[in-house]
């Protein structure tokens, strides 16, 4: 890969010598610099760098517009026997805002310090994937190389739309990678399942009135029994997490309080307030008995008291870890061979991996990031460039091994 004009060091750090910086990380530190941010990314840009990669690996690139604007980039390596079942390695294109003020580097220019830690948005979430997947040498299957839009903002005009299209269907996918999240220990971990996510909004209507008054049944004293239900539930759950040893985020119910609404003055008592939540739900819990918790909740707080969902994901599909799996069994005897530790988890939030199990197909969420601290969304994120290189060292073994899985029972 060719360096980009600006040279390896653009927006202050350390600089090394000529020609001392290896390629891959050079590209990396270019794509970083690629403003791919909500709430207006970029996305022509990082399809312009995705079209140049492609170019220079002479390999051909499909572009699907899924969306009006939104735009999925699909490159295709074509194994020895492309009549198999194909393997998919997933990646967005997006990132999260930032604060730049918090921030000891500009998000933007791809610092890289005397430690050789780079700062950007996405170094985490997940531009070091995108150029980890280039670097893999394919063998028997159809190996796709697949970028998404919007999978920060819920992926509806994403991946969730993407699943629906015919071209998502030419892909005949065996198996797919995505992402996963780092690991400040020495092991890897792995993710075969996700929580639900569900956006609740619950309305609490009630006696309008003057503010110098006590007027009865209002909306106010609704929205507080609301809002003591689900913190009360919120705190359960904490607690089940910080007592068992054995259970990590992705085996607990989150709840989180993230928008309050009402009111017009501060002498009017409204006649409507509404208090939103973010919860994500182990795919080991009974959803349909959770839903009726809250509709229970709703009851308790009052009369005519409604909720609605913003987003209500209801899948609970799991990808297989068993070794007899043979999927599985080539990517973990592929780690093991490289002497890595796993560590198998459910992803505590969301990505686009739930969309693809919504339609039977496994996928494993996985970023070879070990030995560095979970920063995705956060204040000065960065990875390390020892362990972005190693990372590509993983997928060099991890993708083959993977594109050489023999024929399924099922006629693969």
């Amino acid at each position: 890969m060719l360096p980009d004009k600006d040279g390896p060091n653009g927006g202050g750090g350390v600089q090394d010598g000529p020609g001392t910086e290896d390629p891959s990380v050079t590209l990396f530190r270019e794509y970083l610099r690629l403003k791919t941010v909500h709430p207006e990314p970029d996305y022509d840009a990082a399809l312009r760098f995705l079209e140049r990669i492609a170019e220079e690996l002479a390999l051909p690139l499909k572009k699907v517009e899924v969306c009006p604007g939104r735009v999925v980039a699909i490159i295709t390596w074509v194994g020895s026997r492309p009549e198999l079942k194909s393997v998919v390695l997933n990646s967005h294109t997006d990132v999260v805002p930032v604060y730049e003020e918090h921030w000891k580097h500009d998000p933007f220019a791809a610092v890289k310090d005397e430690h050789g830690n780079i700062y950007g948005r996405g170094s985490q979430d997940m531009k070091c994937v995108t150029i980890h997947y280039d670097q893999f040498c394919n063998k028997s299957h159809l190996v796709f190389l697949m970028f998404l839009t919007d999978e920060e903002v819920g992926g509806h005009k994403g991946m969730e739309t993407f699943v629906k299209h015919p071209e998502f269907q030419k892909l005949n996918i065996g198996f797919a990678l995505d992402e996963g999240l780092a690991n400040p220990t020495n092991a890897y971990t792995v993710f075969y399942g996700e929580k639900n996510p569900w956006w609740i909004t619950v309305r609490c209507p009630g006696s309008p009135g003057h503010g110098s008054r006590f007027v009865e049944n209002t909306a106010a004293e609704k929205l507080r029994r609301v809002i003591n239900s689900f913190l009360e539930f919120r705190e359960k759950e904490k607690t089940r997490l910080n007592t068992n040893e054995c259970f990590t985020l992705g085996d607990v119910t989150t709840v989180n309080m993230t928008m309050v609404k009402g009111g017009v003055a501060y002498n009017v008592v409204p006649a409507e307030m509404d208090v939103s939540f973010d919860l994500r739900i182990p795919p080991t819990v009974n959803l349909q008995e959770f839903e009726e918790k809250i509709k229970a909740w709703c009851k308790e707080a009052g009369e005519d008291v409604t909720y609605d969902f913003a987003q209500k994901h209801m899948d609970q599909n799991f990808t297989s870890t068993e070794e007899s799996d043979p999927w599985w069994h080539a990517f973990s005897s592929t780690c093991k061979a490289m002497n890595m530790t796993l560590k198998k988890e459910i992803f505590p939030a969301a990505t686009d991996s739930r969309f693809i199990r919504e339609e039977g197909l496994p996928a494993i969420g996985f970023s070879p990031m070990n030995l560095t601290p979970i920063l995705l969304h956060d204040h000065n994120e960065y990875l390390n460039e020892q362990v972005f290189l190693r990372g590509i060292q993983v997928y060099e073994r991890l993708v083959p091994a993977l594109a050489s899985v023999p024929p399924l029972s099922g006629g693969e």
